[in-house]
């Protein structure tokens, strides 16, 4: 029977639960009253750590229980939650989905700069031997709240930064990252002060492998993904990550339909 992936709908039931729980507890009073508001309880508990961390929680149940899990349009994934899979004409396609970080800004950067970054774009894409699929899409953020957000980020950066250049042997390259991004909400934080509207980007890479098998499949899509997250983190030298559970079906979802409007995709992604 097919199952909705998407751990915000078990919140859903969970929070449902704990509704109906709530209610008969105050209608049947006594121990049964007790029972009923202690099931409501634990729903409410559990709707708030699926709406959190549904995309960590959900995973791990699945790769115990070993559940396959087929969404509304016939897609299967696997209990991992890291790919997805679907059959045609009886070879197996396998996609695997990776977020990309980006730290760096066209606006405040020269043009030559921008012109070595697209060359480093183009040489990253081009080193690969299959078909990659690189997703952006741009918003225009509330500043009501952004400049907090900013300064907290900046503080986190600093605090990363300064403990990395005091280890032993420091990471060069992680020290270079960790700079750019510094420098990059230094900036955020300058064009708030001048009045500009902040616009923030969503990236991921979307790449399929095919195979005989599902296994195959799967097993030569991760070989893929691996591949391109070390490609595309150093030509660019930006964070790339694996998308798994919710994360990767919204990437899925996105291919279809993106959230019309700003409320939306900040429901979403926050």
């Amino acid at each position: 029977m097919p199952i909705n992936l998407q751990p915000s709908k078990f919140a859903y039931a969970a929070a449902g639960i704990s509704l109906i729980g709530v209610v008969s507890g105050l209608s049947l009073g006594g121990f049964w009253g007790f029972l009923t508001t202690l099931v409501g309880a634990f729903g409410a508990i559990t709707a708030v750590l699926l709406y959190k961390y549904g995309f960590f929680i959900v995973p791990q149940i699945t790769k115990r229980t070993r559940t396959v899990l087929i969404t509304d349009t016939g897609y299967e994934i696997p209990p991992s939650q890291d790919v997805i899979v679907t059959k045609i004409n009886n070879v197996y396609y396998a996609t695997a989905f990776l977020g990309v970080h980006i730290h760096e800004s066209a606006i405040e950067n020269t043009a030559e700069q921008n012109i070595i970054y697209s060359e480093q774009f183009e040489r990253a894409i081009s080193s690969v031997k299959y078909g990659v699929k690189y997703s952006i899409m741009v918003y225009v953020k509330d500043i009501s709240d952004y400049r907090m957000k900013v300064e907290t980020k900046r503080a986190e950066i600093q605090l990363r930064l300064s403990r990395e250049r005091q280890k032993p042997e420091p990471d060069v390259l992680r020290i270079d990252s960790l700079e750019k991004e510094l420098n990059y909400w230094n900036a955020e934080l300058e064009k708030l002060s001048r009045g500009f509207k902040p616009l923030a980007l969503v990236a991921y890479v979307a790449t399929t492998a095919t195979g005989t098998t599902k296994e195959a499949a799967i097993a030569a899509v991760k070989n893929q993904a691996n591949e391109l997250r070390s490609v595309i983190s150093n030509a660019l030298n930006v964070e790339v990550v694996p998308l798994t559970g919710d994360d990767m079906l919204r990437c899925f979802e996105w291919e279809y339909i993106v959230p019309p409007t700003l409320e939306e995709l900040k429901s979403e992604i926050d």
